[in-house]
This record gives C-alpha cells, sequence and structure tokens, in this order.
C-alpha cells in the first residue's frame, strides 16, 4: 500500500466529527514549501529519557489536578487581560 493509499484509508475510516479538524490540519500542507511547516514536520522526535526529576515533577503535577489544584485555560487568558 503507497502512503497516499494508506492517508486515503485513514481518512476514509474517521469519524465524521473529525473530518473538520484533519482537513484544517491537512490544508497547509498542500501550501507548498513553507520552510517552517518543513522544519516542524521533519524534526526528530524527542529520545531523551525522563530524568528522575522529571518524572518527579509528572506525578507532583498529576497530583496537584487530581486535587483540582489548577486553572483551566480559559480562566488563564481572563486572568492574563485582567477580566477576573
Amino acid at each position: 500500500m503507497t502512503t497516499k493509499e494508506a492517508l486515503h484509508r485513514l481518512i476514509d475510516e474517521l469519524p465524521e466529527t473529525a473530518l473538520d479538524h484533519a482537513r484544517l490540519l491537512l490544508e497547509p500542507l498542500r501550501a507548498g514549501d513553507d520552510p517552517v511547516l518543513r522544519a516542524f514536520l521533519t524534526a526528530p522526535l524527542d529520545d531523551e529519557p525522563l530524568t528522575a526529576n522529571d518524572i518527579r515533577e509528572i506525578e507532583d503535577a498529576k497530583a496537584e489536578i487530581a486535587r483540582g489544584e489548577y486553572v483551566t485555560w480559559d480562566d488563564y487568558r481572563a486572568q492574563s487581560r485582567g477580566e477576573r
């Protein structure tokens, strides 16, 4: 199966609710040779292992979220604009 055939199959299998999002993600690829987009798409995956400190901070953050100690994106934006 070619890449193009695989993409067609993937798109055919998407639920209707995901089609608009898929279109928004794919349309910029049609635009041609955008150097920023090309750099983003060809960038290597971050494959550095997590340190013990990274893992501890992730676990701390998960615990804060579980306790409800977070700010929603909408609240943050409102606060940054001085609305609250």
